[in-house]
């Protein structure tokens, strides 16, 4: 169990903390939500905590296969919706793999990608395509 505290500081702007480690971070509502999109919105650090987890459960499967993946990349795009409810309607993301890709590799890194916590957390009507590019 991890417990996150914060604080909201008025203006939209909050700030964080990760209980564990005493690491800060600082959320601003975005411009086209009324803020100055001085920091992380709440929806950018779901789509952060998207690309994320997906890289980092690669790379658990990746290393109980004797496979380091220091140097994966990924770009989230996050859309919102554009009829209200105010949500994230889409998280389109490209993963770049700086590895060739072998059938059991893929298949195992790419199903790895698709069930990282987040991507089962997400409800399914957020559209979660995911491109990867191997070799890269």
């Amino acid at each position: 169990m991890v417990t996150i505290t914060g604080e909201y500081e008025g203006d939209l702007h909050c700030n964080a903390q990760h209980g564990p480690s005493g690491s800060r971070l600082a959320t601003d509502a975005p411009k086209d939500n009324q803020g100055r999109g001085e920091a992380f919105s709440p929806t950018d650090l779901v789509a952060t905590a998207y690309g994320t987890c997906i890289v980092t459960t690669m790379a658990i499967a990746a290393r109980a296969r004797g496979v380091e993946l220091r140097g994966v990349r990924f770009e989230v795009t996050k859309e919102m919706s554009t009829q209200p409810p105010r949500r994230i309607a889409r998280l389109a993301t490209k993963i770049w793999v700086p590895l060739e890709r072998t059938e059991e590799l893929g298949r195992s890194l790419e199903a790895a990608a698709h069930g990282c916590p987040v991507h089962r957390t997400l409800d399914a009507a957020v559209e979660r395509p995911i491109e990867f590019v191997w070799g890269a």
